[in-house]
């Protein structure tokens, strides 16, 4: 989507504080955390929100869950972390475009 803030960012013309990406996802850090560690794992491809994934979306869905712990880990928090996902405009989402928070503190 061309007014998408994620989208630009998926394609580089927003620049973003990388931790991952692959053919399928990126992770950045947040530029707004409210932890130590926060940052947030992206489909490159659009999708609005959580409550717009249909059985499609289960590979990517799964993708980006079992990926959380590992950069987690690599991002210091060793000891556990948060996940979070908003969804819709009542569940706090300011950007429509599916994202999911990973935050924490180190060590």
């Amino acid at each position: 989507m061309s007014d998408c803030l994620f989208c630009k960012i998926v394609a580089g013309q927003i620049p973003a504080n990388k931790v991952y990406e692959d053919d399928d996802v990126l992770a950045f850090h947040d530029i707004r955390p409210i932890a130590p560690v926060h940052f947030m794992i992206i489909p490159k491809l659009h999708v609005d929100s959580l409550a717009h994934c249909g059985p499609e979306h289960e590979a990517l869905l799964g993708r980006i869950l079992t990926l959380a712990p590992r950069l987690a880990r690599e991002q210091g928090l060793e000891a556990g972390f948060k996940t979070g996902i908003n969804t819709g405009r009542g569940g706090g989402q300011e950007v429509f475009h599916l994202h999911v928070h990973v935050f924490g503190h180190k060590g």
